[in-house]
């Protein structure tokens, strides 16, 4: 248990360490939170965010949302779906930059 608590504080002091720049956001997690999306993401939303399991995130399908409600999901999840929480992993500027790029629409 002690093993599993001082990985997972490695971890969170990464992604802390790793955030930095103008936006946020080094260019370095940028790639992470784009794999994230990606493969992630893309299980249940498709590679191509189209759908799947979930519902498609293309950009055209996201302009009825608010990025308020998206960061809600994204980060508390849907329950009685398979959406999960984000929150324990993402904090909130990841959160936003992840709803930029479904915005822009994601190329795998």
């Amino acid at each position: 248990m002690r093993k599993l608590l001082l990985i997972m504080g490695c971890l969170c002091c990464y992604q802390l360490a790793d955030a930095a720049g103008e936006e946020g956001l080094s260019p370095l997690r940028q790639q992470q939170l784009h794999h994230l999306l990606l493969h992630d993401c893309g299980s249940c939303h498709g590679l191509t965010m189209k759908g799947g399991l979930g519902p498609p995130l293309t950009a055209d399908v996201l302009l009825s949302r608010s990025d308020d409600d998206l960061a809600m999901t994204i980060a508390d999840g849907r329950p009685g779906t398979a959406m999960p929480p984000w929150r324990p992993l993402l904090d909130s500027h990841e959160i936003r930059w992840l709803i930029q790029q479904l915005r822009q629409g994601v190329t795998p």
